[in-house]
């Protein structure tokens, strides 16, 4: 049976084995989204993810999508546009803004996951240094950008966006070498896409993922905000020597 959340209990969450099969990865009903539950959750490797008017549902799906930073596959044509640097890149500068623009329909008549309950709860975790954002600039105009939550090791990639060609790439891309640079071992990416396989994600059982989870999340990580950090340069994303 689905697990129903105690509101009062801010960290109990039923054994990842007993998602349902169909639907993928589905746990749990209920609670909240306060700060404290959801980082519980995504140490456990567990999200929340529902549509408007749904309850809160609780996620952890098996097989697991991740991509480990220093496999991070940039194209010829992304490792050009990396090199001629005309994008600048920024770490947590605008938030707000980037997560927005994630939760902005895909389609015209399209909807949205990201409700307005879930982007509160996702900036409060950001104003405690939790969720960050990568933004792409382009003459001054955001043009792309990415979000997820840092737990030790591990980041967990929530949502991307582009309103120029590369733009998301370009933010995956920094992120990657960022998280290289800090010795982050892997990002979650939660389900598969054939844009994130393209691009170096691999596809892993989830007892394989807690595994690595559970080695990962104590680890010192990057607390608190990251709009002060220096963004790394991908040059080795951009260089010949970048695995094809």
């Amino acid at each position: 049976m689905l697990a129903l959340l105690d509101p009062l209990d801010q960290t109990a969450f039923p054994a990842v084995e007993s998602a349902l099969r169909e639907p993928n990865g589905l746990l749990a009903l209920g609670g909240d989204l306060k700060p404290q539950r959801l980082c519980q959750a995504y140490r456990r490797g567990i999200f929340p993810w529902f549509n408007p008017g749904d309850p809160i549902l609780w996620w952890s799906p098996d097989p697991r999508t991740l991509l480990y930073p220093a496999r991070f596959h940039a194209s010829r044509s992304l490792r050009k546009v990396l090199r001629r640097a005309e994008h600048r890149v920024s770490l947590d500068q605008d938030f707000g803004t980037v997560i927005r623009a994630c939760a902005a329909p895909r389609e015209p008549d399209g909807g949205t996951w990201l409700v307005p309950e879930m982007i509160a709860a996702y900036e409060r975790l950001h104003d405690l240094g939790f969720a960050h954002s990568v933004e792409v600039w382009l003459e001054g105009e955001l043009v792309g950008g990415l979000y997820g939550v840092a737990i030790g090791g591990a980041f967990f990639g929530e949502s991307m966006f582009s309103r120029a060609s590369n733009g998301s790439k370009i933010a995956l891309a920094h992120l990657c070498a960022q998280l290289h640079a800090w010795n982050f071992e892997l990002i979650d990416c939660q389900m598969r896409t054939e844009h994130l396989i393209s691009l170096g994600a691999v596809e892993v059982p989830r007892l394989d993922f807690i595994r690595q989870l559970e080695r990962l999340r104590d680890l010192p990580g990057r607390p608190g905000r990251w709009d002060q950090c220096e963004p790394t340069v991908p040059r080795w994303l951009a260089s010949a020597e970048c695995p094809a």
